[in-house]
């Protein structure tokens, strides 16, 4: 398999998340928020269960601490998302969404001393920058935006705890329970707020299901058995992706204006990419050596 692989399976699932935002925002106008996200991880969760079953069997005591600690971060990442985009627009949301790119390497090297090598800071700087000339883009609530960034906090913890956890442990049991934390979670909520009802609408369900199997089950599947072969930093890059594919999806499906200043933070961002990559795979290599340590 091409090196390369991963990280462009990664490309693809950061487009699918990109798309979602518009979905997800057109779907909140009509169903509530949290009912929505229950529903979408219960989605998750039942897409996933036939493959994780033989797996979730294997997995030792310490694999299920490890899966329901990410899915509870996972979870507040995504309902503090969830509410900020039901109050401000999909490229603002997408913008704030990638600051995890500034938090994820900072945490990765307070938690577990994961060294950052000086040409993958530069490729985290051009990523930072092209994220600035994307907030040009007008629109947004303060407390919207400020629950967005308070979801990057978050989605950079999960992250991190991913880069420890991901190469020990079957990465389709990982991510049931990742999902499952999210529905019963959600499910909680949803019950006690009086907002659980049945979706309804093609809008709703179409929403619910690009959510709840493409974006949820098999995108963080995929991220998942991506994360196992990289570094937090590296998929943070990757992930950074989300944000320009957001304001692009914001532009064709819900008439929202990017400018020229959005256009070129994609292209500084893609660069930050590219420059990154040796420093990253170098990064890789001394991760792999340590994770085949005993623990």
């Amino acid at each position: 398999m091409s090196r390369r692989a991963p990280l462009l399976a990664l490309v693809g699932v950061t487009a699918i998340w990109g798309v979602t935002f518009v979905q997800v925002q057109d779907a909140l106008a009509l169903y509530p928020l949290f009912a929505f996200l229950a529903v979408r991880f219960a989605i998750s969760t039942v897409t996933l269960a036939p493959f994780a079953w033989g797996s979730l069997r294997a997995l030792p005591r310490s694999g299920y601490v490890a899966g329901i600690g990410v899915g509870a971060l996972l979870a507040t990442a995504y309902g503090l998302q969830t509410a900020g985009l039901e109050r401000t627009t999909v490229a603002s949301t997408g913008f704030i969404t990638g600051l995890y790119v500034v938090f994820t390497p900072l945490l990765a090297l307070a938690l577990f001393g994961t060294r950052v090598p000086r040409a993958l800071w530069v490729g985290v700087a051009l990523a930072v920058a092209g994220l600035l000339l994307l907030n040009g883009v007008p629109g947004g609530s303060t407390l919207g935006n400020v629950l967005v960034l308070g979801n990057a906090m978050f989605q950079a913890f999960q992250i991190t705890a991913m880069e420890r956890y991901a190469p020990r442990y079957d990465p389709r049991a990982l991510t049931f329970l990742q999902m499952a934390t999210s529905f019963v979670g959600f499910t909680v909520i949803a019950v006690a707020l009086g907002e659980l009802e049945v979706p309804h609408g093609s809008t709703v369900w179409g929403a619910l299901l690009v959510t709840g199997v493409f974006a949820g089950a098999l995108g963080y599947l995929i991220a998942t058995w991506v994360q196992a072969r990289t570094t937090a930093a590296r998929a943070a890059l990757v992930f950074t992706l989300e944000a320009p594919f957001a304001a692009l999806f914001g532009v064709l499906l819900a008439d929202e204006v990017l400018g020229w200043a959005g256009w070129v933070g994609c292209a500084v961002m893609m660069t930050g990419i590219l420059v990154a990559e040796p420093a990253a795979a170098a990064t890789l290599r001394r991760l792999s050596r340590r994770g085949a340590m005993p623990a």
